[in-house]
């Protein structure tokens, strides 16, 4: 037997490393088409709605709902535990005289 010549030698490694990256490739793209495929399927049966995509009836419950909160819904104010916010007017600890009357 005999020695195959060095530049023969190199061409046959040239093209092993050449199948070898070209089996590899094609096997990165039957991956990827796989996972493409498979989040098509989860993402037909579980449809995702926009995050700036309100429903009506939440825009017109929100539109109804009043602008500032009454005396009678700030139990903190009314104990005098925190201080009252915008236009409520924050109940008075004593009685004023002409109340009392």
């Amino acid at each position: 037997m005999t020695a195959p010549s060095p530049d023969r030698s190199h061409a046959e490694q040239v093209r092993q490393r050449a199948r070898v990256g070209l089996v590899g490739l094609a096997a990165v793209v039957l991956l990827i088409g796989l996972a493409s495929a498979i989040l098509a399927t989860v993402n037909r049966e579980q449809p995702v709605t926009a995050a700036g995509a309100a429903r009506p009836e939440t825009v017109a419950n929100m539109a109804d709902a009043p602008a500032m909160p009454s005396a009678g819904s700030q139990p903190l104010v009314e104990m005098g535990v925190a201080p009252a916010t915008g236009n409520v007017a924050a109940p008075t600890s004593d009685p004023s005289p002409d109340a009392a009357r």
